[in-house]
């Protein structure tokens, strides 16, 4: 059986080299406006990855530029209900327009970390998202997900450093993967445990990373194909 793996990043920030990462990936995590990115943006990642067939995701996020979404936030879950079906929203006008379409939700830095532990905010972010499957790690967003029968896929961080069930904060040493040779082995490691792995398109030398993770695992035998399609479904 061909094992099949997707590979993920966060594009449309406005400090990746989004041309670069999207020759490489099979699925994109698109900032939709709240912590990076803008339409014009969107548009443009959204026509690239329609010209190669990389599926596109909507990467919602607190409304909070000046700290890149890294900052958790008390939102009231109506008001993040609202901020993130406004985020999906836009993101679904732009990649239709574009001829490609929003495939799944992820949310972003702090709000991916808070959703994780915290049920109501998980809630608003299905709730404002519709029926997206959800991509993400094991937490209240995922069990609330799938209890609503929604589709859910499981990712891995060859990029970051794990610390208990959860990835190391930023902040802590070493909470960053930076060796391409690490990286490289992270990936085949957590490849036969997850749908997807995702390299943080903000990270230094991010597009040769990927490049260099998906030599690996293609010489390893894994078809790269993104989460939700036939050749991963079926």
């Amino acid at each position: 059986m061909t094992r099949v793996v997707d590979l993920n990043a966060d594009l449309g920030e406005e400090v990746t080299d989004d041309a670069g990462l999207l020759a490489i990936v099979t699925s994109a995590n698109v900032a939709c406006g709240y912590h990076a990115g803008s339409r014009a943006i969107m548009r443009a990642v959204c026509a690239e990855a329609a010209r190669r067939g990389v599926a596109v995701g909507a990467q919602v996020s607190y409304d909070d530029r000046a700290n890149f979404g890294r900052v958790e936030l008390d939102v009231v879950p109506e008001t993040l209900r609202e901020q993130v079906a406004d985020q999906v929203g836009t993101l679904t006008e732009i990649a239709v327009a574009e001829g490609t379409a929003v495939g799944y939700v992820k949310p972003h830095g702090a709000l991916y970390h808070r959703t994780r532990a915290d049920a109501a905010q998980a809630r608003a972010v299905l709730d404002g998202s519709g029926s997206l499957p959800v991509l993400g790690m094991p937490g209240a967003l995922i069990s609330l997900a799938r209890s609503a029968g929604r589709d859910v896929w499981f990712e891995g961080f060859p990029d970051r450093a794990y610390d208990g069930v959860g990835l190391r904060p930023r902040d802590q040493p070493g909470a960053l993967v930076e060796a391409e040779d690490e990286i490289v082995a992270n990936a085949l490691e957590l490849a036969p445990r997850v749908a997807s792995l995702c390299l943080h398109g903000d990270s230094p030398g991010a597009v040769a990373h990927a490049a260099a993770v998906r030599r690996a695992l293609e010489a390893e035998g894994w078809l790269l194909s993104p989460v939700g399609s036939p050749q991963a479904t079926g």
